[in-house]
């Protein structure tokens, strides 16, 4: 039976972005009935909705009346999942304080659904703190909420209250409604993007990792109910909401913060693409071009994985292999040396299979030598791959 997500939309200039929403969850087979207050139907013609949803929109607590029936009761009833994006101040107040004056308002205290709210508003008004008061209250009450992100607003200011991407609202909405929670429970420790090494104050060692493999291990390990705590060096990508993220630069902070939550996880899945290599000295100002040629002495960083597999004892530990040649044999290596369960090896010279894109061609090699390959997927199927391997060495799983 299909899910039926209520969509509501209150009156900000974001309300354009839900029709992307709607047309991402309508393609992933959910039932989705949209709910709009009179505010938001002076910026998006409920028309568009109606076309995107294939079904109608309700904006009138009245004007869909059946005979004995009451809309916002038999909506609350229907619903699975209730999302209000944008959410303005003003609903999210409304709700707070228990008023039920719109269509809206009142599904939204009938219902007892999960109830989303993506926050959408000038970065004054999202840090008022009566505004804040009330999304404190309201997550007491069970209410969950989406982190606006920062950027330039739509007067013109910049800050925080932009509304998030839509992939970042749908995978929110998807790891809320996904049945298969067979990493309930469980503690997975991710690592993710590149690791750079100071040279001056201006210029730095790093590498070609984006970070995309480890995103997306984090995000599919949240919507089977994982507990995810992604410890990423610097990329362009939004984290996962519900993750537990904690930023990084270096190599040697990656180091501790790895080993301060090691003993949090069940399983430690190593994406990060780390550096070998730093700088011995890392010069306090910026070095001056001259015609001479400029030597670095590099020194080893300390190597992250095999660390842990020095203390692993009954944790599941899984690494990378990036190669551009003899992959089974430095990937078997690797298994040998660092002490892992299995390692996960890719050819990143191979096209679809590097930096930077949303595919991966690989192969899983145990530690008992056996060897599963993959075609080019996306890395969002490599991640599931993954994950169910990694969980298949858990005890009791």
């Amino acid at each position: 039976m299909k899910k039926h997500i209520i969509v509501g939309i209150s009156g900000g200039i974001a309300v354009y972005k839900a029709l992307d929403l709607i047309s991402k969850l309508k393609k992933s087979g959910y039932d989705i009935t949209v709910v709009m207050t009179e505010n938001a139907t002076k910026f998006v013609n409920p028309i568009s909705f109606e076309i995107i949803s294939q079904n109608y929109v309700v904006k009138d607590t009245f004007e869909n009346y059946v005979k004995g029936k009451v809309e916002h009761i038999e909506l609350a009833k229907s619903a699975d999942l209730l999302i209000v994006v944008p959410a303005t101040a003003n609903i999210i107040g409304k709700v707070a304080n228990g008023i039920a004056d719109d269509i809206l308002s009142t599904t939204i205290l009938a219902t007892k659904a999960t109830k989303i709210f993506a926050p959408a508003m000038n970065t004054m008004m999202y840090e008022n703190d009566i505004v804040q008061d009330n999304i404190k209250y309201l997550k007491t009450k069970g209410y969950k909420f989406i982190e606006p992100a920062s950027g330039m607003l739509a007067c013109g200011d910049v800050g925080k209250g932009k509304l998030p991407s839509t992939d970042i609202i749908y995978d929110y909405i998807t790891s809320v409604l996904n049945i298969n929670q067979d990493l309930k429970d469980r503690t997975i420790l991710i690592t993710a993007g590149p690791t750079i090494e100071p040279i001056d104050p201006m210029r730095y060692i790093t590498n070609h990792s984006t970070g995309k493999m480890g995103y997306s291990i984090a995000q599919c390990a949240i919507n089977r109910g994982a507990n995810v705590i992604l410890i990423s060096g610097p990329t362009n990508l939004d984290p996962p909401p519900l993750a537990k993220v904690i930023n990084i630069k270096t190599a040697n902070e990656m180091y501790t913060q790895v080993h301060k939550y090691f003993n949090e996880a069940d399983i430690v899945i190593k994406t990060a693409a780390v550096a070998d290599y730093r700088p011995e000295l890392e010069q306090k100002e910026k070095i001056k071009k001259s015609d001479d040629n400029l030597t670095l002495k590099l020194v080893s960083n300390k190597d992250i994985l095999k660390s842990l597999g020095e203390i692993k004892k009954d944790k599941v530990l899984v690494g990378f292999a990036a190669e551009t040649r003899d992959l089974i044999t430095y990937a078997k290596e690797k298994i040998l040396k660092k002490n892992l369960d299995f390692i996960v090896a890719n050819d990143i010279s191979r096209e679809g299979a590097g930096f930077g894109v949303d595919t991966n061609i690989a192969s899983i090699i145990k530690s008992n030598d056996e060897i599963i390959s993959y075609p080019k997927i996306s890395k969002s199927e490599l991640a599931d791959i993954i994950l169910t391997e990694a969980k298949s060495y858990l005890p009791h799983s």
